[in-house]
């Protein structure tokens, strides 16, 4: 067994809740919590039957949307009893996406990140602009080790946003699900810290993460 002084450090990791510098900004873009006022918009997104191809879940109606939209809302913050953090992704004064990480086991410093860009709006590199933006704050700021995303093979937009990140793909699982009466498969994407340092061009993170 390795001498534990070697391991890396976790102590302390989301052990009280963080959220970014409200609100996150980038050259197109402005990310920030949900609000009552965006329902509308989530609700759009959420009954398109293109944005539920490649999820669980059917186009929600309008009571289970809001549901949903209720935890958004409650979601600007990580840690502590909140296990992810969600964020509108707002383009021109208009909201066109829906941004979220999940906490992946504090242990192990890892998470998931996942989003969702309206159909009118695809096309236009607004899903790779935001999770870059999130990924530098999950990295920079919280000290993740790990971030990963998956996607159903097929979903090439989702896989090629991943790859455009600078992702790894690290898995293709052939069939592993039964999904809306098929047999569908899932491909997954990482990065670490020290990819993400990298990438950025700075020194690669101390094994502390601190």
């Amino acid at each position: 067994m390795a001498d534990s002084s070697s391991e890396p450090s976790t102590t302390g990791f989301l052990a009280t809740p963080v959220k970014p510098d409200w609100p996150l900004r980038t050259e197109r873009l402005t990310l920030r919590p949900w609000a009552e006022g965006d329902f509308d918009a989530f609700f759009e997104m959420q009954r398109d039957e293109e944005v539920a191809r490649w999820e669980y879940n059917d186009p929600r109606d309008e009571a289970t949307a809001r549901r949903v939209f209720d935890y958004r809302v409650m979601s600007y913050e990580m840690g502590g009893n909140f296990a992810w953090i969600s964020c509108a992704v707002v383009a021109q004064g208009e909201v066109v996406g829906d941004l979220l990480l999940n906490v992946r086991g504090h242990e192990h410093r890892g998470g998931e990140l996942g989003f969702i860009i309206h159909p009118r709006h695809q096309g236009k590199g607004y899903a790779t602009e935001a999770a870059r933006a999130l990924l530098r704050w999950a990295f920079e700021e919280v000290s993740f080790h790990r971030v990963y995303g998956r996607a159903e093979p097929r979903n090439v937009a989702s896989c090629r946003v991943m790859e455009k990140l600078g992702m790894r793909k690290e898995a293709h699982f052939v069939e592993n699900e039964w999904v809306k009466g098929e047999w569908q498969s899932d491909v997954y994407y990482a990065m670490l810290d020290r990819e993400w340092a990298l990438s950025r061009g700075v020194a690669e993170p101390p094994p502390s993460g601190g």
